[in-house]
């Protein structure tokens, strides 16, 4: 019996070590914090859950005020990555053809050709989303959901990576489109980015102070190709998530709407969503498996941007993280 006991414990060793090799993705996720880290001052948390929602396949909507580096983070990143990157500043008079692209008759030919639009590309920066109509932030439905584009008939596929990371201000009104809740709903994560402590305001100006003329991305380094994170993506889908946090995940959402305190609670889009943000966290902490931590940890930037507060307890100053926090405490952790 003791030699089948040991077989056992040797067979389990080799099955777990064998599972997944994290190590060139864990040490790539190291190194690009690294290259953020020399510009961005703080802001760990939000530069994990960019390194997530990247690895998980998802798009990313940094809410800020003015000044606090949300689209020179997104810069940084980008320059991290070996992918295209497009910049589009949304503005009220932008159309959907600006961004998807139009048809234009050539004459040599006799016939109309597609020109594609920014949206063409890997990694693409929209800064001021709710700064444009409704019309053109409608136009993103289907290409953040799908991954391509039909117009005039024609389905036109985006290659991947394809990643969408978008910036607005939550203070200004004026000039401003709110996102309907079909738009926020296409969104991985929000990201919220607060002002920086007074030591991390000091090591923001010390290091303005030394720059003098060279430029903030100037030294970054490329550290990832988009190969690299396709295969990083699919590695992140095999992470093992155990029934019993399954259900964690589920019964999550479906308080939020069965609670009092919520006017609408979140999709089964927000249940996967939640799946596949704490498969990525698991991958950057080097784990092939799942805890309940990293639900825990998914679950705000998840479902804050998804949920409606009742109008009576907005106006006592509760908001939806809050009780996105109520609600993980009172539900009990698998043991």
């Amino acid at each position: 019996m003791e030699n089948i006991e040991n077989n056992n414990q040797t067979d389990s060793e080799v099955n777990f070590q064998s599972r997944l090799n994290l190590t060139p993705l864990s040490e790539g996720v190291e190194r690009i914090k690294k290259e953020l880290e020399t510009v961005i001052v703080g802001q760990h948390k939000m530069i994990d859950q960019l390194l997530v929602a990247i690895l998980s396949n998802g798009h990313i909507l940094i809410e800020g005020v003015p000044g606090v580096a949300k689209t020179i983070t997104a810069k940084i990143l980008a320059k991290t990555l070996d992918v295209n990157f497009s910049r589009i500043q949304f503005t009220p008079d932008l159309m959907p053809s600006d961004i998807l692209g139009t048809s234009v008759f050539d004459l040599k030919r006799s016939e109309f050709e597609f020109k594609k639009g920014p949206i063409f590309s890997n990694l693409i920066l929209i800064d001021e989303i709710n700064r444009a109509p409704a019309k053109t932030q409608a136009a993103l439905f289907e290409v953040m959901e799908e991954r391509q584009i039909t117009i005039d008939g024609t389905t036109y596929k985006l290659e991947t990576p394809f990643i969408v990371l978008a910036t607005q201000n939550p203070i200004e009104q004026e000039g401003t489109y709110r996102l309907p809740e079909a738009q926020l709903d296409r969104f991985l994560f929000k990201i919220n980015i607060d002002y920086p402590k007074l030591d991390e305001e000091v090591i923001i100006l010390q290091r303005e102070h030394l720059l003098q003329n060279h430029g903030k991305l100037d030294a970054i380094k490329t550290i990832i190709s988009g190969n690299e994170i396709k295969q990083y993506q699919e590695l992140v889908k095999q992470i093992i998530v155990e029934p019993n946090l399954l259900e964690y995940i589920a019964k999550l959402v479906v308080n939020t709407r069965e609670n009092a305190f919520l006017y609408l609670g979140a999709s089964p889009r927000a249940s996967i969503a939640i799946l596949n943000a704490s498969k990525g966290y698991a991958a950057i902490r080097g784990r092939d498996f799942v805890t309940p931590e990293d639900i825990k940890e998914a679950a705000i930037p998840v479902l804050q941007h998804r949920v409606i507060v009742t109008p009576e307890r907005e106006m006592e100053g509760l908001t939806s993280i809050e009780i996105i926090k109520q609600i993980i405490e009172n539900i009990e952790i698998p043991r």
